[in-house]
């Protein structure tokens, strides 16, 4: 009897352990799937604020008013677009 008894729990807590390794499992791949989502809406608000700050540029440029700045760390550059300077 207690050989039976040692089995069912044998079997028992051998359940329960894969029970919880496969939970364990699911949590990891869902939470990777999670990372990922994010870091790909990260990038692609990236590649929509490059856009606008490019189409912006060439809005102020091709408007011929003034030259554009452009800073990057401790530089800046004039955006002339080359029609406005055939008007001169």
């Amino acid at each position: 009897m207690t050989k039976k008894i040692s089995m069912g729990l044998v079997v028992t807590v051998l359940v329960l352990l894969l029970v919880v390794a496969v939970g364990y499992i699911a949590f990891n791949a869902y939470s990777q799937r999670q990372v990922q989502k994010e870091i790909t809406i990260y990038q692609q608000g990236i590649q929509a604020g490059s856009s606008q700050a490019i189409a912006f540029m060439f809005k102020q440029a091709s408007a011929c008013t003034k030259p554009v700045p452009i800073r990057y760390n401790n530089q800046t550059l004039n955006l002339v677009a080359v029609k406005c300077l055939k008007k001169s």
